[in-house]
């Protein structure tokens, strides 16, 4: 009787080890799953000098089962850093921030990685703030009143490959891209006007005549479309060619 015993005991053992080995192989497999999961989704880099509009993003997309934030920047150049230290699938962006602007960092990010896939999330939507964004990389450009689903398809577009302007902003692009455009010495005369100065202050500070800077004046009003300093300069901040 107890040889017939011993071969029970031996198959028994068999049988628990070949169940440890199963469960081995079954804790792998999840994790390696988990591990694949966690890589499949979409790396998002969160860049704005807000905290109550970075807080509100990093919530949002963290309740994406497909998305994950890899990091939080507060200023342009701390989102530089975070990028080259996190190298993101997708980067959100703020326009106007403190130490480097959005537009300086996407430049900068880009000097490392051509095909860095950035989307500027801003409140301005003038048409030179679009153009110089989409001129230096970015990938899309939202205004941040966008619905959440909106942004959440835009940041999955843009990590496919694709482009993302609203096309409201892509009309304020293209009426951009067709006109006129000021050359750098108009932009400085404007910023110079947007402080008050007279045309003999203007042309103190910018080492030209008086003259030249009434004939930069003159020209600044035709391609805006303007008639006066006043409507100019608030035309130049509307559409993002100066900041008061």
């Amino acid at each position: 009787m107890k040889s017939k015993k011993k071969p029970a005991r031996k198959a028994t053992s068999h049988a628990r080890t070949r169940t440890g080995r199963l469960s081995l192989r079954k804790r792998e497999g999840e994790g390696d799953g988990r591990a694949a999961a966690k890589k499949s989704r979409i790396g998002v880099l969160i860049a704005d000098d807000h905290s109550v509009v970075r807080e509100g993003l990093v919530s949002l997309i963290r309740r994406k089962p497909d998305m994950l934030v890899v990091a939080e920047a507060s200023n342009g150049r701390e989102a530089v850093d975070l990028w080259k230290q996190h190298h993101p699938d997708v980067t959100l962006l703020d326009l106007r921030m403190p130490e480097l602007d959005g537009v300086g960092a996407i430049k900068e990010i880009r000097d490392h990685d051509e095909h860095a896939r950035i989307i500027v999330l801003t409140t301005f939507d003038g048409d030179e703030d679009i153009y110089r964004a989409i001129q230096a990389g970015a990938k899309g450009y939202l205004l941040k009143d966008v619905p959440r689903e909106a942004l959440m398809d835009s940041i999955r577009r843009v990590h496919a490959g694709e482009t993302c302007v609203p096309v409201h902003l892509a009309a304020k692009l293209a009426e951009r891209v067709s006109g006129e455009t000021l050359s750098a010495r108009e932009i400085d005369v404007l910023k110079l006007m947007a402080k008050g100065k007279s045309n003999k202050e203007i042309g103190s500070a910018l080492f030209i005549s008086e003259g030249t800077v009434k004939s930069h004046v003159k020209a600044i009003f035709a391609k805006m479309n303007v008639v006066s300093r006043t409507e100019a300069v608030a035309s130049a901040t509307r559409r993002g060619l100066i900041q008061l």
